[in-house]
């Protein structure tokens, strides 16, 4: 008989240090293979990887990645960082193609790419944004 895993969170916070997408990246791959969730570390890794190098290139301060599973198959992979401007392709702006010659501006192209839903939120109880992409998988405990 299957059982089903109650809902987690883990968040880890970050300091402004460009090791510190590196340290995030290796600590996703460890909690899902810890929940057995495997399938989803490639998609999950290169969302994060993208949100989490934005949160550092365009911010200044702290940032923090979080990891969120409410239902099986589902993964939420999401970085807050404390500048409330949201980039475009999650506000109402469209994300426009960078050219075939620019060396940025394909990240977030890509999160839109591999991600099932996208989303954010703007200010709360800890200001800032917090920008979320939705990864789904075949787990089903």
């Amino acid at each position: 008989m299957p059982t089903v895993s109650p809902p987690w969170t883990y968040t880890l916070q970050l300091p402004h240090d460009p090791r510190a997408p590196g340290i995030a990246r290796a600590t996703l791959r460890t909690v899902l293979a810890a929940h057995d969730l495997t399938d989803l570390t490639p998609t999950a890794e290169l969302v994060a990887a993208e949100l989490l190098t934005n949160a550092h290139l365009h911010t200044t301060g702290p940032y923090a990645l979080r990891l969120h599973r409410t239902q099986p198959g589902l993964l939420r992979v999401a970085v807050w960082d404390a500048d409330p401007r949201v980039p475009p392709g999650f506000a109402e702006s469209p994300l426009s193609a960078a050219p075939p010659d620019a060396e940025h501006g394909r990240g977030l192209l890509l999160v839109q790419a591999c991600a099932d839903a996208l989303g954010v939120e703007v200010g709360g109880v800890t200001g800032g944004k917090l920008l979320w992409a939705e990864c789904q998988g075949s787990d089903l405990k």
